[in-house]
């Protein structure tokens, strides 16, 4: 089991049954343990042409249906395209759950050793 496969299990047990977002490599195990859960019964994914878009179709989604909404971006700014969506929803005190991938941190060493 991977650390994706376990959050998507979390997610399978908090009831969660849609993740809307745009994909990303840093995002690239995630989205394939959602496929598998997607397989067996759990959240289906929802592409989205934008983050905000997404963090925005999750906040109204909860709205609606008073279930938490989630939504997933890859690290940079797709992780900031979110913060409107997101802050609209902790305006409103709506349960949302933003996920985001992290960069290595080798890699966040080496790019910021040769700045």
């Amino acid at each position: 089991m991977t650390l994706s496969d376990l959050i998507v299990e979390y997610l399978e047990q908090f009831g969660v049954e849609y993740v809307f977002g745009v994909p990303g490599s840093p995002l690239g195990p995630l989205f394939d343990a959602l496929v598998r859960s997607e397989n067996r019964g759990g959240p289906r994914t929802i592409l989205t042409r934008h983050e905000t878009g997404g963090a925005f179709i999750a906040d109204g989604y909860a709205r609606e249906t008073g279930k938490i909404g989630v939504c997933c971006a890859t690290t940079g700014p797709g992780a900031t395209n979110m913060i409107t969506g997101v802050a609209s929803a902790y305006a409103d005190h709506v349960p949302l759950l933003a996920i985001t991938a992290q960069t290595s941190l080798p890699t966040f060493s080496l790019v910021s050793c040769q700045a």
